[in-house]
């Protein structure tokens, strides 16, 4: 079983007890409950009621295990950086050296957690390492319970995801709702102008049928004019025949 001075000097005893981040809510409500945003240098000396100058140095002191909990550090700080200009990253996309842009590190919950266990001279840290204390000892006294505890917990963290699945499928809604009403705008301009468009095409339908029947008269006429010239021709090739002298 640890004891608190385990925990101070420890860094396997710590690293065992970084996913009790309840343990923060129950001593004291974390800066960003509601988002679930890393919390800056400033929000995690609030909540310490410390210093801010007091996290700096802890981060600097502790970098590597703080950036294997989620610290998060600005653009241009530290190894394992991304190149110049490029978006920032929450500390879940790039463990081990990530960057974000500003002058400060940013803590995620489970960074924060391990500065309650690293920080001292801060009463909020002290009452939270002696939560942690307390939950292990009853993991430890009731396997079955914390095994409960650990399934509600993952049950907490599914819910969440999907409700932030809902907001983002309910935000696309939103877009295509608001590119529906677009559209049907636009169809309601359109519907004039196709008015317009059926009505030129139906007079050109009924110029081209008129066309039609004229030309239809025009070739009976030419055809009526092609039997008379062949009669005519017939005629006259008749009478010259018989108008000819018998020959002797």
């Amino acid at each position: 079983m640890f004891t608190e001075s385990v925990l101070l000097e420890s860094r396997s005893a710590r690293s065992g007890m970084t996913h009790r981040i309840d343990a923060l809510d129950d001593v004291k409500a974390l800066p960003r409950p509601a988002t679930g945003a890393p919390a800056t240098t400033r929000e995690v000396a609030d909540y310490f009621d410390v210093p801010v100058r007091v996290v700096e140095a802890l981060a600097a002191q502790h970098r590597e295990e703080l950036l294997g909990s989620g610290m998060a550090l600005p653009d241009g700080a530290g190894p394992g950086g991304r190149p110049a200009g490029a978006p920032p990253r929450s500390p879940e996309q790039a463990p081990g050296g990530a960057r974000l842009r500003g002058s400060s590190p940013v803590f995620s919950p489970r960074a924060m957690l391990t500065t309650a266990m690293l920080l001292r001279g801060s009463p909020t840290a002290r009452r939270i390492r002696r939560r942690l204390l307390a939950l292990d000892a009853a993991a430890r006294a009731h396997p079955r319970v914390e095994t409960v505890r650990q399934s509600v917990e993952e049950l907490g963290r599914t819910v969440r995801t999907l409700a932030a699945g809902y907001g983002a499928l309910d935000r696309g809604v939103g877009r295509l709702e608001a590119t529906g009403a677009e559209l049907v705008s636009v169809l309601r301009d359109l519907v004039p102008v196709v008015g317009v468009l059926s009505s030129r095409a139906e007079r050109v339908d009924h110029r081209l049928a008129e066309t039609e029947r004229r030309t239809e008269r025009a070739e009976e006429r030419v055809c009526a004019l092609s039997r008379r010239l062949a009669d005519l021709t017939e005629r006259t090739g008749a009478g010259e025949s018989g108008g000819r002298p018998a020959p002797e």
